[in-house]
Order: structure tokens, then sequence, then C-alpha cells
């Protein structure tokens, strides 16, 4: 593990020229290419920073027999995962992960979370001694010991500093330019998250600070959980008072799972745009509800795997691994019974019980007193 530097970039030296910042971003899915539009728009204005920003690229092939990076640079546009928007005339894509990252000293982690391990093990030794890092990914790796936020996988294998942006973020509208907020989670260093705030704020794109990294992580990934279950209940027509309800349940289960594992998260963070707001828009209009209602309208006869071929041109559904997961750790510290909306979508995912379990659920009423809220608890 290398040791984590938290104020190692020079933020302001009064002796010195202030360090010119340098922005590689690690991902190039749809919210991926977003991010870029978004950082490429303020790097050409804001004089603290490099004009290029290079965006790593897993290579693919596409049918008309180009490479997906040799298209980018040609016409300065995703043409796979976000066809018809420019990034910016200053975003390089690079499919040589060293030779993305070299020189940079901010990083923007944007890649499904499974794939976090392998790319932090291929750039040990290979970034900036003072490089900081940011996660926009939405995921947990579980292991032996316990779950482990991608943030601290970040910050434990490459000894930089991490932190994250998480919130109501549907990335087809942010790339038209409709109003979103987002929320940066930041540990101790505000001036690093307020030059992270800087890099990605526009008219249209309204960053806070929040000091929770925890809290603020795990906002952005339990919310997919819960849309999952929304889009059952879209897939069987129950209803708008069903989905409110199954919303709620859900935000409460995410309080609760997140005090548990971490004592320092705080409540207001539930009310930031990476809470109750990012739960709203996911269970509306996500990659997660989607898929979810699909599988309930199939009867649960059709694969997630399948659906997400079908359905998502090359993107990852996040929502059932995730499920997964908390699923792994509910029943490793023997907490299945306490949150019943968790440990039922992982169970319907995996075919256990029907999609239609999703509200049968609640006839179980849970042995811990989520009522009282996670502050009650012992």
């Amino acid at each position: 593990m290398a040791p984590v530097n938290n104020n190692n970039v020079q933020i302001n030296n009064n002796e010195n020229p202030p360090t010119k910042f340098k922005v590689t971003i690690i991902g190039s899915g749809n919210w991926g290419s977003v991010a870029s539009k978004l950082i490429a728009s303020n790097t050409l204005k804001l004089h603290s920073f490099h004009d290029e920003v290079k965006m790593w690229v897993f290579e693919e092939v596409l049918p008309s027999g180009e490479k997906l990076t040799d298209v980018i640079n040609r016409t300065n546009e995703n043409v796979k995962y976000l066809p018809g928007i420019k990034l910016g005339c200053n975003v390089v894509a690079d499919p040589d992960l060293e030779n993305a990252v070299r020189d940079a000293n901010m990083l923007v982690f944007v890649t499904p979370h499974q794939f976090m391990e392998g790319i932090c093990k291929r750039l040990v030794g290979k970034i900036r001694s003072d490089a900081q890092a940011i996660s926009l990914i939405k995921g947990m790796e579980v292991k032996r010991e316990g779950p482990c936020m991608i943030s601290t996988l970040v910050s434990q294998q490459l000894g930089v500093n991490c932190c994250v942006l998480m919130g109501a973020n549907i990335a087809n509208e942010i790339a038209v330019e409709k109003f979103s907020e987002a929320t940066v989670g930041y540990r101790e260093n505000r001036e690093i998250a307020d030059k992270w705030v800087q890099l990605f704020s526009t008219p249209y794109f309204m960053v806070s600070p929040c000091q929770d990294v925890e809290g603020v992580e795990l906002c952005g990934t339990l919310k997919n959980v819960v849309a999952i279950a929304a889009g059952f209940v879209d897939g069987l027509d129950m209803g708008n008072n069903t989905k409110a309800a199954i919303m709620r349940i859900g935000l409460r289960e995410m309080k609760a799972f997140s005090k548990l594992l971490f004592s320092s998260v705080k409540d207001n963070t539930f009310f930031e745009s990476c809470g109750v707001a990012d739960l709203i828009t996911t269970c509306l209009g996500g990659r997660n509800r989607k898929c979810a209602e699909a599988f309930a309208k199939n009867g649960g006869k059709r694969s997630f795997d399948e659906l997400e071929a079908e359905m998502l041109q090359g993107q990852k559904l996040q929502g059932v691994s995730t499920a997964k997961e908390v699923y792994e750790v509910l029943k490793h510290k023997g907490w299945l019974e306490m949150f019943p909306l968790f440990t039922t979508v992982h169970e319907i995912c995996t075919g256990r019980l029907p999609p239609s379990a999703i509200v049968e659920y609640s006839e179980h009423a849970p042995k811990f007193p989520l009522v009282g809220g996670p502050t009650a608890f012992p």
C-alpha cells in the first residue's frame, strides 16, 4: 500500500509561480465523454490549467473498421458512447494508459467500477508523485476484510488523495447542457476540493463541495440498487405510489447502510445532489431503472447480461453488480434482515425471487429499528 499525501499539489505559493494543472480522464464511456466536455471547456478558460485534456480510451474497432481513438481525434466526437456531441478541440484520445497519464497531476477516474482494481495495478509507479485524483465511479470492491470504496482503492494503490464527484447526473442531459448539479466529496483539503469544483463547474453544471467522501460516494453507489427496485415497479405497472414508497425505503436503507459502515457519514450529505436528488433522477430515468423495467416485463426470464447487451450499446449496468456486492457485505455481517429492500433486489436479480417480490417483502418488517433512523442505532 502506497503512503497517501493529501496535500501534495501546490495550489498557491507566493514565492514561486503556481503549479499549472494538467488533466487526464481515465475512461471514455458515456459519462466519461461528458466529463471530458465539461473539463475541456474550462481548461481553455482557466489560466491555471494546461489547455490539452487527455482521455484514455479502451481501444475498440468500430463496424467501419476504424479505431475508436482515431475517430474521436478526427471528428472530436465519441461516436459510440456519445454520438452527436462535440467534446472540445482540446480533447485528445489516447489508447495507451501509461502515456495518457504521463505528466498529469489531476486524474479523473470514470470507468465501470469492476475494472478499477486492474487499472490501478497498471498505474502503480506510473503517475506523478504530486498527482491528485477524483472518482466519478459508482460502485465498490468487496474483499474478505470488507467493502472498499473506489476512492479508497485509488488512494491505497496509488498513494494519492482521491476526492469523489457524484450527483443527479444523467449524462445525456448534461451533454446537451440541461441544468444539473453535482457534489464533490473531499476529506481534509478544501483547496483541492475547490480546484475540482472549478474544473467541473459550468453555467449548466453547478458543483458544490461536501466534506464527506464516504457519504457522497456511498450515495452514488447505493442509489443504483434502489433504481433497480424502481424499475421492477415500473415493469409491473405498480404505479407512482408504490414507486415513491420504494424510493423512500431505499433512501432509508442507503442512509442506514452508510452509517453502519462509516460512522463519519453526515446526515446532511443525503440532502445534497449526491443523495436524494441523484436517487430521484436515477429512479425516474437512468439505465438501471430502464433495464430492470425490461427484466420485470419479461418475468425475469431474460438475464440482465442479455438486456445490458441489447439495450445499453456497450455501456455497463452498475446496479446489479452493486446489489451483489452489497448483499455480500450484508450476509457477511449478518445484516440481511435489517435491509429487506437491498436483500430482495439481489434475490430478484439472481432469480431466487420473482420481480413481484419487490413489494411482497414489506410484509416482513425489518428487525432493525429503521423507523428511528440510523442515529437510533446501537
